[in-house]
């Protein structure tokens, strides 16, 4: 997966959770909320009603009490009694609300809205769930009065719905008087109230949605034009570098040209034409110089190749090839260039040995070329020290006393400055390792070229030598 991708996974999956935690939380919230509401109407509603139902009852006993308290015969019983129930009939609030009478062994004496079941005895009357009603109904007003929840059919649509009824007994004269209210419209209310609370709690949940994409949306549009802004600049450098490379080989191989040119050819051409006079003349004192020079060639030729590549890096190892470095440039001085290997020296693998060189190399060549340094620290630790972060490895430290630089602005992107510093780093980074600088303008520079102990056995892992 490439490191802008994972990036803007980085980027969009922290937001998608945390807005589907908010969610989770929203909704259960909401839930929670919406169940205390319920319950708090619910208890709300059915506290009025009680009170409600409690009054009329109240309020149809004292109707009746100047009857019930009327001292009379058997005759006059039973015409205050015929009275009452007269009375009670009449007594009625709304569509379905009205009184009922019966006495203590279930038998129906009045029922205004259902005057069919008046005269008949409904003790065994069970409902729908198998609960004996009348028997519930007087059993409460037996025990003083008070409520009872039950189904009965409804008047106004005939069909069985829950309700709540209040009762007393009327000892003296075997009555259970009652009253109830029905609770299905409450109920619809509060089913009303679950779907609206339910459609708001999906409205929010479409707008936590709606924010989610419109945040995952700008995160990729911020990451595409970011993307697209990044690849141009990389482009823009890649170019540029791929140019300074370019010219960098030219230079090189302009270099070798001129080299070539002007010191091996010349000592060939001169090599031929003592060697020719020699032959002509039949003089065998012009051979030792023809010798001499020839052998000057082959040291040339020997420079040359050391310099492209020294045999000593394959043949004795990198030590051998840094002191060999070292001695070169400290003969054609300044700068003194002194080289130090602590720790006992060890075979590393191959790309190794050429990257650390080259670093070596492209470093004591900046020195020269750039810091007019008088001396040069190079040191080569097979043992780096606790301050690294990992056990082992190698390190390869070179220190100059110059004029130093201003490392930031070498660095800040020009592709035509610091290539030197960007091509050590690349080579560093290609085998795993890693390379700091330390420079400040009048203090010197420091460079320090570090592979951890583990990087070094993978990269022996994945490159092994001839």
């Amino acid at each position: 997966m490439r490191l802008r991708l994972k990036i803007l996974l980085l980027a969009i999956l922290p937001l998608v959770a945390s807005l589907l935690l908010i969610a989770v939380a929203v909704r259960q919230q909401e839930r929670q909320l919406l169940a205390q509401e319920h319950a708090a109407m619910e208890r709300t509603y059915m506290d009025a009603r009680r009170d409600e139902l409690r009054h009329y009852v109240e309020l149809a006993v004292s109707t009746l009490q100047p009857l019930y308290g009327h001292d009379g015969g058997p005759d006059q019983v039973e015409a205050d009694k015929r009275e009452a129930l007269r009375l009670l009939s009449a007594l009625d609030y709304g569509e379905d609300g009205y009184f009922f009478v019966y006495d203590l062994q279930g038998r129906v004496l009045m029922h205004s809205r259902q005057p069919e079941l008046v005269g008949r005895n409904l003790w065994e009357l069970r409902d729908p769930l198998g609960r004996p009603t009348i028997q519930q109904l007087i059993g409460q007003a037996r025990s003083g009065g008070g409520y009872v929840e039950y189904l009965w059919r409804k008047p106004s649509s005939k069909d069985m719905a829950p309700k709540l009824g209040y009762v007393v007994a009327m000892d003296r004269w075997g009555w259970m008087v009652g009253t109830g209210l029905y609770l299905d419209g409450m109920r619809a209310t509060l089913r009303r109230l679950d779907r609206e609370a339910q459609a708001n709690i999906a409205q929010t949940m479409w707008w936590i949605a709606a924010i989610a994409v419109f945040g995952v949306a700008l995160i990729s549009a911020s990451a595409l034009a970011l993307n697209l802004s990044e690849h141009r600049l990389a482009e823009a450098k890649l170019r540029a570098l791929a140019h300074q490379v370019v010219r960098s080989q030219e230079d090189e191989r302009a270099h070798l040209s001129r080299e070539l040119h002007d010191g091996v050819s010349q000592t060939l051409v001169s090599t031929k034409l003592l060697i020719e006079s020699a032959q002509q003349s039949g003089d065998t004192a012009l051979l030792p110089r023809a010798l001499e020079r020839l052998n000057h060639s082959l040291v040339e030729v020997r420079r040359l190749s050391h310099h492209l590549r020294p045999a000593l890096l394959d043949t004795l190892g990198l030590a051998a090839a840094l002191e060999h470095l070292a001695r070169e440039l400290d003969e054609a001085g300044p700068p003194q260039v002194d080289l130090h290997v602590v720790g006992a020296a060890r075979e590393l693998p191959e790309l190794l040995n050429t990257v650390l060189f080259r670093v070596a190399q492209e470093a004591l060549t900046n020195v020269v070329k750039h810091a007019a340094a008088s001396r040069v620290e190079m040191t080569l630790d097979f043992q780096p020290g606790p301050e690294r972060s990992e056990a082992g490895g190698v390190l390869l430290r070179i220190q100059d006393d110059g004029a130093g630089f201003d490392l930031v602005a070498a660095e800040r992107g020009d592709p035509h400055q610091g290539i030197g510093l960007r091509n050590m780093r690349e080579r560093m980074a290609s085998v795993g390792g890693s390379l700091e600088l330390q420079s400040s303008p009048g203090h010197g520079t420091q460079v320090e070229a570090w592979m951890s102990e583990a990087a070094i056995r993978r990269l022996a892992r994945e490159n092994p030598g001839p």
